[in-house]
């Protein structure tokens, strides 16, 4: 059991950090609606009720029409109960496939539209706290990028003031000692003017969340705002600018999420997401930041927060249910705050254009899977807040679309073993329990009939569309194919990514339900640190994360092989046979880094800042090796 985050008396200062400015940050209740008398009133965003009309519409229509026409298949003879079951299924995955198809188009139109300058009022000065929480990091690594950022901030100017905060939940006592000598170090060689704090606390009590808020109640009363960075995260010093000037602008804004480029990727699933992330990502969150208007999301990063705000409005209380999650601390909580600011009155908005705004992504696929199993645990308990009083619909909606989306695992999982029970039976066009000439034996449709495989295609086509609409975005957004080495080796890349999608998208599926299991029975257990350098499992730890996938696939080609399952299941069952191998090759390097499969424009033009951290990163390296080496007597 977790603990709830103390409120007792705050611990002395520390020699690396400024004097205490100690602020109230209040536990929440979830039972009670609450608005913030500070917050100010605001006009919403002008046709956003149009927006979120065009988003929600067409899917709702295309799965009620689909839905319609295939209970029209099921209909004669009566209803039995694995048909309403078959059709909830299709009905229920369809919408949200289709939920993702209408925000990507509403994205590109979006995206064709020109944005108009609009004279702006100078921003006021804000005094800024860049907060990093590390967790068993490789010191070299945070503290690297912690250097670049501050560099572009320093060099950049303005009238805006930041302070650097590396926040420490470190275990370790031995990388605790390097996080120290590199923030000395660093300090020691930082310009005048430039503030880098370091706080290490003696017990990790509520995780991220209580290492934000122990900050906030120490020294919250000193900043106007705190920009919240991961381990991982670079943000340029104009995107940090813009940030700060943006919630300078709007009074009315508790929270500014940016939107994330990743970069660094080497292997291949890292490559995979990173080109997905690049040339698809855009439109669909172009898309989300129209429909969710004042009421976004917060993705626990790379964003920024009004300091009075969030400490009056969005301090967590542990969850009195440990039915979804199993846990009573709130793990994935960005979320939860992002509900809470706007519950009491504060605009959460989304600048997904800000740019300069970039983290990195798990290197292989076992990294991908341990760090999603995490986020499952995170996401399922937002389904026991769902009922908390004063939360807006959209907010409900965000919490309800992240389990949302890993519940749908299992739910691909029965409709993947409904279809490999498919037989061919008499009558295709209705489902028999049993017919009479084998009365012990099922008897199924025929999935080759026209009709059933027009459905098949349909929600494949769907799939896809989402991938093959945002490609229009670079035309859109004034992309050139050159940045992504030609055109040909960009068509080349897009079918590359799109083939990895389609053969890791069953294993995935098959490790996201694992996840939901581990979850509900208690068996995943909280965080731990990420994977950054990559690098290639062994034998033994691939066969035990996949045995299920593999399993599987053995039983499905057992079936395709005796003529007892479909043959539209064959692209399943190679993906998950293959999951062994499949596993191994996403470690693999993806080629050289100008010319590897995949490329984005931040491989073909590094950005200054990330250049600048591989730089920072090897020197302090390099000085922490010489410190190992020759330790003081």
């Amino acid at each position: 059991m977790s603990d709830p985050i103390p409120t007792s008396p705050l611990p002395p200062a520390e020699p690396l950090m400024p004097p205490l400015q100690p602020l109230a940050m209040p536990e929440q209740d979830f039972a009670r609606p609450f608005h913030d008398q500070n917050a100010p009133e605001f006009e919403p965003p002008r046709h956003l009720a149009l927006w979120r009309l065009l988003a929600f519409s067409p899917a709702m229509l295309a799965t009620a029409v689909l839905t319609w026409v295939m209970q029209g298949w099921f209909a004669k003879g009566g209803f039995m109960a694995l048909e309403l079951v078959l059709l909830a299924l299709i009905a229920f995955n369809f919408f949200w496939i289709c939920f993702s198809v209408s925000t990507v188009v509403l994205g590109l139109y979006s995206l064709s539209k020109r944005n108009r300058d609009r004279p702006q009022a100078r921003p006021a000065p804000m005094r800024v706290a860049l907060l990093v929480p590390v967790y068993n990091e490789t010191p070299w690594y945070v503290l690297g990028n912690v250097q670049s950022m501050l560099e572009e901030l320093h060099q950049r100017g303005g009238q805006h003031s930041y302070d650097m905060f590396v926040l420490s939940d470190t275990r370790d006592d031995s990388l605790a000692d390097q996080e120290r000598l590199s923030v000395e170090a660093l300090r020691a060689a930082l310009p005048a003017g430039v503030a880098l704090y370091y706080r290490r606390r003696a017990l990790n009590t509520g995780r991220k969340v209580g290492n934000i808020s122990d900050w906030l109640r120490r020294w919250g009363a000193g900043y106007e705002a705190m920009l919240v960075l991961d381990a991982d995260s670079l943000m340029t010093g104009r995107a940090i600018a813009r940030l700060t000037d943006a919630l300078s602008r709007d009074p009315s804004a508790g929270l500014i999420q940016s939107f994330p480029q990743l970069i660094g990727a080497q292997s291949v699933f890292g490559r995979m997401q990173q080109f997905a992330n690049g040339v698809y990502g855009l439109a669909l969150a172009e898309g989300l930041a129209r429909w969710t208007g004042f009421e976004g999301n917060y993705w626990g990063h790379n964003a920024i927060m009004r300091v009075q705000a969030f400490a009056a409005c969005a301090g967590l209380p542990p969850l009195r249910s440990r039915f979804w999650g199993g846990d009573k601390l709130i793990m994935s909580h960005d979320f939860v705050e992002a509900g809470l600011l706007r519950r009491a009155g504060w605009r959460v908005r989304f600048l997904p254009r800000l740019g300069g705004s970039f983290e990195e992504t798990p290197p292989t696929l076992i990294d991908h899977i341990l760090r999603d199993r995490r986020w499952c645990q995170g996401n399922l308990q937002h389904l026991n807040l769902l009922g908390a009083r004063g939360f807006f619909a959209i907010s409900r909606f965000h919490l309800l679309h992240g389990a949302i989306g890993y519940l749908m695992a299992p739910i691909w999982f029965a409709l993947l073993v409904i279809w490999a029970l498919i037989g061919r039976g008499e009558d295709s066009s209705v489902i028999h329990y049993f017919s009479a000439a084998n009365p012990s034996r099922p008897s199924w449709p025929d999935m080759s009939e026209p009709r059933h495989v027009l459905v098949i295609l349909l929600i494949y086509a769907m799939l896809l569309a989402p991938k093959l609409l945002a490609v229009l975005a670079l035309a859109l957004t004034s992309g050139r194919l050159s940045d992504y080495g030609g055109p040909l080796r960009f068509a080349a890349s897009v079918g590359v990514e799109i083939l990895l999608a389609v053969l890791y998208a069953p294993i995935l599926m098959v490790q996201q339900m694992i996840a939901v299991f581990r979850t509900t029975v208690g068996l995943q257990r909280g965080w731990s640190p990420q994977a950054r350098a990559g690098g290639q499992y062994g034998l033994a730890t691939l066969l035990s994360c996949h045995t299920l996938e593999t399993l599987s696939g053995l039983a499905l080609w057992g079936g395709i092989v005796t003529g007892l399952v479909s043959l539209w299941l064959v692209p399943i069952a190679l993906s998950l046979v293959l999951a062994v191998p499949l596993s191994a090759l996403s470690g693999r390097r993806a080629g050289k880094s100008k010319t590897g499969w995949m490329a984005t424009p931040v491989v073909y033009s590094e950005p200054k800042i990330t250049q600048a951290a591989h730089r920072y990163r090897a020197q302090l390296k390099r000085y922490l090796d010489v410190i190992n080496q020759h330790p003081a007597q």
